[in-house]
């Protein structure tokens, strides 16, 4: 069902320069927060350039958008953040269609769960890339590069426009694609390239972190009745945690059904003590409270501080010395594609087209992502990229390139069928 325009596009999908690009883009450890991070950006906006792109390249004001009522919050510390916009020609009256990604990856982790170094990429059996940000996501930036190389390659003249949004943050919160969005760039729909294992996502469950502070009472250990251990204090409330996931994750949307549990609730990480022979007088524990769809965060906050307020309420420790409630970090509103919009079939035809098989299933995924902030922006958005998020934040992460290319392919169609050939 390809038109010639399409056909010739397709055509012009350089499959040795999609694997060249990805093995550089992993090359470059841009962890969320680092210099390296903001060296990615600079990258990328001189290949824009090269492809004849508008490029919008600036240092974000990092003070103004953390005062912005609507920031998404953040975890890593950081002393610049840079954004990254390209724009193809004006073409003339035709709609623009945003293609975004995020350039920063989470760390590695233990190097020794590595086979060699997480940011030296190796491929293997010539398909297979290895890498940190193999998968989340340098191939989705690649797939977004060679659609357009190969839209321009072929001589193809857009009636509407295409704008690439390389951002920065996503990982811990969405401080790129907020700037971005408050800098005034825009579009009539979206496209991310997270890894989507071949299907559609359309719908993204949110994710907000807290922070839990425990109080104890000090005392040796040797006389531990004299103390309360804050340790003991938070136990019970370990366990309404595990009955609020039980009862938040009761008929979930049928977009999230395949999830065993959409809308996870965990406890990450336990601080406690200080002394190995003394009762711990504070615990403190930072996790993630799953936001269903749909479902505005400060409901969900509000339902897991009134949990934690009952524990409370029926401990006689916990009645005079309550839990602290906060929410530092990443506050991931849930999002989705408006049902019926046209978005949803362009995406799916094109994958459909471009495999000679069967139409994408749609799906929602347990996971916050950018697509909250630009359908909360108005803009229609749905994930679909090169990957599979199982192994993203691994040390098995990966991603085939025969999918990047396939990837690039149902873009360069998309980006045609969306903002219209003259």
């Amino acid at each position: 069902m390809l038109t010639d325009h399409e056909a010739a596009a397709l055509a012009q999908i350089d499959e040795a320069e999609v694997a060249r690009m990805l093995l550089e883009l992993i090359s470059i450890p841009s962890v969320t927060g680092s210099p390296a991070e903001s060296e990615i950006q600079h990258l990328l906006a001189g290949w824009l350039e090269r492809l004849g792109l508008e490029v919008d390249l600036w240092s974000m004001d990092l003070a103004e958008l953390r005062a912005d009522p609507g920031f998404p919050g953040a975890e890593a510390a950081r002393d610049e953040a840079w954004g990254l916009v390209g724009y193809t020609a004006h073409g003339g009256d035709g709609p623009t269609l945003v293609l975004q990604g995020h350039a920063d990856v989470v760390p590695p982790g233990d190097p020794g769960a590595w086979d060699g170094d997480p940011f030296v990429p190796r491929v293997v059996g010539g398909d297979v890339v290895f890498g940190r940000g193999a998968c989340d996501m340098k191939a989705g930036l690649v797939a977004h590069l060679a659609a357009l190389a190969a839209v321009r390659a072929s001589g193809v003249r857009l009636r509407g426009r295409v704008a690439v949004h390389f951002v920065v943050g996503e990982e811990d919160g969405g401080l790129g694609a907020f700037g971005t969005l408050r800098r005034g760039h825009t579009g009539d729909a979206c496209v991310i390239t997270e890894p989507t294992a071949g299907t559609l996502i359309t719908a993204n469950a949110g994710a907000l972190t807290f922070r839990l502070t425990v109080p104890g009472k000090a005392a040796h250990a040797s006389s531990r009745d004299a103390g309360v251990s804050a340790v003991d204090a938070y136990v019970p409330l370990h366990r309404a945690l595990a009955a609020l996931e039980t009862a938040r994750n009761r008929d979930p949307s049928p977009l999230m059904a395949e999830h065993p549990i959409p809308y996870a609730l965990s406890v990450g990480t336990l601080r406690a003590g200080d002394w190995a022979s003394s009762v711990p007088d504070l615990l403190v524990a930072e996790g993630r409270l799953g936001v269903r769809l749909d479902e505005e965060p400060a409901a969900a906050r509000a339902e897991f501080e009134r949990c934690v307020a009952e524990v409370c309420a029926g401990d006689a420790w916990l009645r005079d010395h309550p839990v602290q409630v906060t929410w530092p970090g990443g506050q991931f509103a849930s999002g989705r594609l408006a049902d019926g919009h046209p978005l949803r079939e362009v995406v799916a035809d094109a994958v459909a087209d471009v495999r000679g098989g069967a139409r994408p299933r749609e799906r929602g995924a347990p996971y916050g992502s950018d697509l909250r902030l630009y359908a909360g922006a108005g803009i229609p958005t749905l994930q679909y990229g090169p990957g599979d998020v199982r192994v993203a934040h691994s040390a098995q992460e990966c991603v085939s390139l025969r999918e990047v290319v396939e990837v690039a392919r149902a873009l360069a169609v998309t980006v045609m069928r969306t903002v219209g050939v003259r």
